[in-house]
């Protein structure tokens, strides 16, 4: 799976690289895999069926849809949410690459799956359903998301029970969804336009951490701070509507909070240096550059490396740290800061994934991929036989290949063991896979 491309740039490198309109395209089928709710007749991820039709909130309120969290069955919305804003913000910037890819329709499908989850999960201008299904219940089955029969209550935030992480978070990624979908569908762009403001307002005006208020999440997905997304959200807002008052707000919150002091890691509960490099592209004000190149800086030169150079930032979802370390530095190659070595860095990072790191850590991918992934569904065999505990002990692999999913990954020291039990190295989860596949996306634009 390895094709070698020589760039003739400044610094005339030849280099490797895999394929990555393969992985791009691939990814989208995780995205497919981990669907809930009534799947759609064009659905490529056959061995998935329809599930979670009861999923409700008060007074029957329709929550069906969305995405399965990892190999999980609850719907955490604070990571869902973030991961469509990353989706979003790759499709956006980087539609050349999906173009190439031949994956345009099939990124658009996957961000909106999560849109028109968040619309509906968005009930009134101040309630936002954040979570269905019960952490240790889903927890305490393996099995069919198909066959689940355990109650999966719903859980929101609201004006008195606030969560302006997740509502920014939300409105974000509604904002960057509507930019994917100005010109191909307004309505729905502009319906996308108007939870987005109604979600910010809410998370502005009534403030507090989402995990305080729904806290079954916080096992799960406990929030460090709220303040970061609501920046977060007004830049996105900005970038979607061209209206200087979410700028200005972006700005003033950014200089109230004291942003440029925060850790700059990019994941599901920290946006900092997403918002630094955002805001960097759309003032073109250099202490925004500034800030972001010290951040980068710091991961290309200071930050822990494995033996092999994977930036190693936490051993729980070691390659989801790397990819959104690979899609923020080249964001940032983008504004025209090392933009040679920061490329080189990047395709490094995602190079070790599929392969560099001793073989490949993508399902269905190269040399050797993950066969054990800790993923339910993709355990099972094909109903109606019986998937339960013992299939999950069982020492075969999963009956059914999890396309494009990326797998935690190694420890500090690239050792790393294909073994469903461990769940640290071996859960595959939607937000690990958001920065991946649009860091590939850049690289595919790029021609790498």
């Amino acid at each position: 799976m390895k094709v070698f491309v020589c760039l003739l740039s400044a610094l005339a490198l030849c280099q490797a690289a895999y394929d990555y309109t393969t992985v791009l395209s691939n990814s989208l089928l995780f995205y497919e895999a981990q669907r809930s709710g009534k799947l759609p007749a064009d659905q490529k991820v056959t061995w998935r069926k329809d599930s979670a039709l009861n999923d409700k909130g008060q007074n029957g309120r329709d929550l069906t849809g969305g995405y399965y969290d990892a190999g999980d069955f609850v719907k955490f919305g604070f990571p869902m949410a973030s991961t469509a804003t990353v989706l979003a913000w790759g499709l956006v910037d980087q539609e050349a690459g999906y173009t190439s890819a031949g994956a345009l329709d099939d990124g658009r499908k996957a961000v909106k799956w999560a849109t028109d989850y968040f619309l509906k999960a968005h009930t009134h201008a101040t309630e936002l359903y954040g979570q269905v299904g019960e952490g240790d219940v889903d927890h305490s089955y393996w099995g069919r998301p198909e066959d689940m029969t355990m109650s999966r209550p719903a859980f929101k935030i609201d004006a008195s029970n606030p969560g302006s992480d997740l509502a920014a978070e939300t409105a974000a990624a509604l904002a960057a969804t509507s930019i994917v979908f100005k010109t191909v569908d307004p309505s729905y762009s502009n319906d996308l336009i108007t939870h987005a403001k109604q979600l910010f307002d809410f998370a502005n005006n009534y403030r507090g951490k989402y995990s305080d208020s729904i806290t079954d999440a916080k096992s799960y997905y406990s929030s460090y701070d709220y303040r970061d997304e609501l920046v977060w959200a007004a830049a996105w807002l900005y970038r979607a509507t061209n209206d200087s008052t979410y700028l200005n707000k972006a700005e003033s919150l950014y200089n109230e909070f004291g942003l440029q002091d925060w850790n700059g890691a990019f994941r599901w509960d920290s946006k900092v240096s997403g918002v630094q490099v955002l805001l960097a592209k759309l003032t073109s004000k250099q202490h925004y550059k500034d800030e972001i190149t010290g951040y980068v800086d710091y991961l290309v030169y200071t930050q822990q490396k494995t033996p092999k150079g994977l930036v190693f930032i936490d051993v729980w979802g070691t390659l989801r740290h790397a990819a959104n370390a690979a899609f923020i530095i080249l964001q940032a190659a983008d504004l025209g800061i090392s933009a040679d070595s920061y490329r080189q860095f990047a395709y490094k990072q995602i190079d070790y994934a599929l392969g560099d790191g001793g073989h490949s850590y993508v399902v269905g991918f190269g040399n050797n991929p993950p066969t054990h992934p800790h993923h339910g569904s993709s355990s099972c065999p094909p109903a109606p036989a019986v998937c339960d505990w013992s299939t999950y002990s069982s020492p075969g692999p999963n009956v059914h290949v999890l396309t494009g999913a990326l797998v935690g990954g190694p420890d500090e020291n690239d050792n790393y063991a294909d073994d469903r039990n461990d769940y640290v190295q071996n859960e595959v989860a939607t937000d690990y896979n958001a920065g991946f596949q649009s860091a590939l996306s850049v690289l595919v634009a790029l021609g790498y």
